[in-house]
Order: C-alpha cells, then sequence, then structure tokens
C-alpha cells in the first residue's frame, strides 16, 4: 500500500536553509562593519601622514630661519669686529692719568686739586647769580590780587521811582578797588521793576557791606540793597 505522504508538498529541509541564509547574512554585516572601520582607518592613517608632512615642512622652515640668523649675526659681527677693540683701546689709556697723580700724590703736590677747588668755586659763584636773578625775576612779578565779581539787586520803593536817577545815584559811588559795569532793570510786580548793576571788588580794599550801606544812603530812591551773585574773579 503506498504511502498518503508521497504525494504531500511538504519542506522539511526549512529550518536548515533559513540558519544557512541566517548565518549568510550575519556574517555579511560583520563583513560591512569591518570595511567600515577599514575605511575610517585609512582616512586617519591619511590624516596622520599630512600632519607629518607639515611638522616636516615646519621643522625645515625653522632649520632655514636659525641658518639665516646665524649667518646674519657672523655678517654683523664681520662688518663691526674692528670697533669693540678701538673702544677699548680708547678706555686703557685714561688710566695714566691716575698712575701720574699717585706719583704727584707721594711727592706731596696735588697739581689736580687747584683745578677742582677753582671750578668748584666758579660754579657756586654761577649757582649764586642763578639764583639771584630767578629772586629778582620772581620778585618784579605782579603779585595776584583778589577780586570778587559782584551783582546788586536794588529795590525802589514804588513804581514811581526814577530808576534812571536811582541808578546814577549808585554809580557816583566811588572807591578805590570797585568798578561798575552792566546793569538792567528786572521786572517785579505792579509795574515796579528793581536794578541788578555787576561791579568788580578788590577783596582787599572794598568791603561789600560798607558798599551795601552807602547805597542805601540814597533812601528817597533805594528801599533795599541785596547781593544777586557773588563769584570770585
Amino acid at each position: 500500500m503506498a504511502s498518503p505522504l508521497i504525494h504531500e508538498n511538504i519542506w522539511f529541509e526549512k529550518p536548515k536553509y533559513e540558519a544557512a541564509e541566517r548565518q549568510y547574512y550575519e556574517k555579511l554585516s560583520k563583513m560591512d562593519g569591518i570595511a567600515a572601520m577599514a575605511g575610517s582607518n585609512v582616512e586617519l592613517v591619511n590624516r596622520i601622514n599630512s600632519l607629518e608632512k607639515e611638522n616636516a615642512t615646519l621643522h625645515k622652515v625653522v632649520d632655514d630661519l636659525k641658518n639665516l640668523v646665524i649667518s646674519l649675526d657672523s655678517r654683523v659681527k664681520s662688518l663691526e669686529g674692528g670697533k669693540p677693540s678701538s673702544v677699548s683701546t680708547a678706555k686703557t689709556p685714561a688710566k695714566a692719568p691716575a698712575k701720574e697723580q699717585d706719583d704727584d700724590d707721594d711727592d706731596g703736590v696735588d697739581l689736580f686739586g687747584s683745578d677742582s677747588e677753582e671750578e668748584s668755586e666758579e660754579a657756586a659763584k654761577v649757582r649764586e647769580q642763578r639764583l639771584a636773578a630767578y629772586a629778582a625775576k620772581k620778585s618784579k612779578k605782579p603779585a595776584l590780587i583778589a577780586k570778587s565779581n559782584i551783582i546788586l539787586s536794588v529795590s525802589p520803593w514804588d513804581d514811581e521811582t526814577d530808576m534812571k536817577k536811582m541808578e546814577q545815584c549808585v554809580r557816583s559811588i566811588e572807591m578805590d578797588g570797585l568798578v561798575w559795569g552792566a546793569s538792567k532793570l528786572v521786572p517785579l510786580a505792579y509795574g515796579i521793576h528793581k536794578l541788578h548793576i555787576s561791579c568788580v571788588v578788590e577783596d582787599d580794599k572794598v568791603s561789600v557791606d560798607l558798599l551795601q550801606e552807602k547805597i542805601q544812603d540814597f533812601e528817597d530812591y533805594v528801599q533795599s540793597v541785596d547781593i544777586a551773585a557773588f563769584n570770585k574773579v
């Protein structure tokens, strides 16, 4: 009797094929990773090689510069070779007078002391003359005079006060060290104006209080006197 499984299409080897296929793809993926790592290693090696070349080039440039500096130094020394010796030879004879002076000291005669004393006396005279000239020049300078710039505010009694006459009275005051300046009328209220007048006074000669009293003596015109501004000149 024939087996009933003869005509059945059953793939009994499928698990083997699947396992083989899986192993194939696993090996293939490992090969891709190795290839990628190999590619990155190649790039790194190329970078290292380029850096080594640049380093070698820099070393060569530095060596060339060193050689150039050495050649320039030797050139300068060859051009200026005779000057140090001339300077040294010029300095060495300067010690000869010292020996002669020592010999003279041994003899008890100071040939150079008199010259130095004369020079010191002449230098002292010149210094005294210069100091005297400076003192005379300084004494001729005029002493600074302390001055003040003052603006006085003079108030009248009412709007009928003759302001021009009041200003004339104020300007008629004369004192040593007093100089009158500009003036103007400043409105107050109800048609009343007050007089602002400037003056420059020498602080040592003019008393501001005395000046205010003199202005207030014109009592027919002046009601009060105030200081609107006070500045040192």
